[in-house]
């Protein structure tokens, strides 16, 4: 009888380690370097991987994309449009996907094609949200004071989106 109860315990806690093992193995784990965009209105960029370390920066502009570059524990190493890099805090990223308009004025087509119809021009610094990005053209989302403006812009033309990266 007891040799019965040894095996049933056994049996069930190799089951819960084998179930544990095939949750890890299905987590997705995050992948680094990717994008991501500021949560948080002020966020404090670190020299270092702790609140211990001094503050270098600190951004005034939710929504922002940065570059995670790095990452250890619940700190990411983040990189700016503009190079700058240092530590934020997870809860300080979110995994929304945003862009930045990069150079001078730029124009949005109603399609994936400079003989489109414009949308609209968008100012250099215009933080833009990224819907897809096909080949070497993105569509975006740009929020003007009435009402959202959709349209497409050439991929090199915005910075938070790799060369080669399919987005959907």
């Amino acid at each position: 009888m007891r040799h019965g109860i040894v095996r049933r315990a056994l049996s069930a806690l190799f089951g819960i380690v084998l179930a544990a093992s095939a949750a890890q193995a299905a987590e997705k784990p995050e992948t680094v370097p990717r994008f991501v965009s500021l949560r948080a209105d002020v966020v404090n960029l670190r020299i270092g991987p702790g609140e211990r370390y001094p503050v270098e920066w600190v951004y005034h502009r939710k929504g922002l994309p940065v570059e995670i570059i790095a990452q250890l524990d619940q700190w990411r190493r983040v990189r700016d449009s503009q190079g700058t890099e240092g530590w934020v805090h997870q809860r300080l990223v979110a995994p929304i996907r945003n862009v930045i308009v990069k150079g001078t004025q730029r124009v949005i087509y109603t399609e994936a094609d400079p003989k489109s119809p414009p949308v609209a021009k968008l100012d250099p610094g215009v933080v833009a949200h990224l819907l897809e990005c096909r080949k070497e053209w993105c569509r975006i989302e740009a929020q003007s004071a009435d009402q959202p403006m959709r349209g497409w812009l050439v991929r090199d033309q915005i910075w938070g989106v790799y060369p080669d990266e399919v987005v959907r």
